[in-house]
């Protein structure tokens, strides 16, 4: 069987698959591109460094920017993945 035999019987199973169970179907926009990840990543690493120190030096305002940040940030990756599942 050639690599292009395989290809087609895998597309086959997939589309016989999203046909059966439409939850598995992917809509919306593609997942971030590695680049653009990593760089989110690091971004968030070093937030949640500065947060992290303003939760020492600043006490209980410190905690609130944290918790505020947090849940901000939090709010958006659901708002995005529920746009991206709804294809929105």
């Amino acid at each position: 069987m050639g690599t292009e035999d395989t290809r087609q019987e895998f597309d086959g199973i997939v589309e016989r698959l999203t046909a059966d169970y439409p939850s598995l179907a992917r809509t919306g926009t593609a997942p971030w591109p590695r680049p653009l990840l990593i760089t989110v990543l690091i971004v968030g690493g070093v937030v949640w460094a500065f947060l992290s120190m303003a939760m020492v030096a600043w006490g209980l305002r410190g905690v609130v920017l944290t918790c505020a940040v947090v849940l901000g940030a939090v709010a958006a990756l659901a708002i995005r993945n529920y746009r991206w599942r709804t294809g929105r």
